[in-house]
C-alpha cells in the first residue's frame, strides 16, 4: 500500500507534516488541482523554507511577465523604435546580443539596486542568522510584499489581497511558460 501512495491524489495521502499544512495555507491555489507539489518539496519544507520558496515564485513569476512583455514588444517595434538609434534588427531573441555595451552598466545598476532593497526588506541581516538557517526571511515578511504600489492597487482588506496575489501567482506562472516557450522556439 506504501508505493501505491505515490500515485494516489494529494487529498488521499495521509499526512502529519506541519510545513505541508503549512503550504496548503499560502495563496495561490485554485481548484481544480488546488496545492500543486507533484515533487513533494513542500513535504520536506518548515516554513521558513516555504516563504522562501514563495518569494522565489513571486520574484521569477514577475521577471518572466516582463521578458514576455519584451519578447512581444521586441517585436513589434523591430526597427522602429526610438531606443539604441532603431538599430535592433532581427528576431527578439537575438536583440541582447545587438544592445549596445553602456546599456549593460545601467541594467547591471539597476537589477543591483533592486535586489539590495529587496534584500533588505526582506531578509534577515546576516550576521544575525544561525549557521543552520541561510537566507532567513524576516517573520512579518509577507513574501513578495516589498511595499512598492506607487498606482495605490493593492486592496486594503486582507480577503481581497490574497485574490490578487493569486492572480499575480497564476499570472506569473503562465508568463514562465510562455517565456520558456519563447526561448525554446
Amino acid at each position: 500500500a506504501g508505493s501505491a501512495a505515490a500515485f494516489a491524489p494529494s487529498s488521499m495521502m495521509k499526512t502529519s507534516s506541519t510545513s505541508l499544512k503549512a503550504a496548503e495555507d499560502l495563496v495561490g491555489a485554485l481548484p481544480p488541482v488546488g496545492f500543486f507539489d507533484p515533487l513533494g518539496f513542500a513535504e520536506k519544507a518548515d516554513e521558513n523554507t516555504m516563504k522562501r520558496y514563495r518569494e522565489a515564485e513571486l520574484t521569477h513569476g514577475r521577471v518572466s511577465m516582463l521578458a514576455v512583455i519584451g519578447f512581444l514588444v521586441g517585436e513589434k517595434v523591430e526597427g522602429s523604435s526610438f531606443l539604441f538609434d532603431a538599430s535592433i534588427k532581427g528576431p527578439a531573441i537575438s536583440h541582447l546580443g545587438q544592445v549596445p555595451e553602456g546599456f549593460w552598466a545601467i541594467l547591471l545598476i539597476a537589477i543591483g539596486a533592486t535586489e539590495q532593497f529587496r534584500a533588505e526588506k526582506g531578509w534577515v541581516d546576516p550576521s544575525e542568522v544561525p549557521v543552520d538557517q541561510p537566507g532567513l526571511l524576516k517573520s512579518d515578511y509577507v513574501p513578495g510584499d516589498l511595499g512598492f504600489d506607487p498606482l495605490g492597487l493593492k486592496p486594503e482588506d486582507p480577503e481581497e489581497f490574497m485574490i490578487m496575489q493569486t492572480k499575480e501567482l497564476q499570472n506569473g506562472r503562465l508568463a514562465m511558460l510562455a517565456a520558456a516557450g519563447f526561448l525554446a522556439q
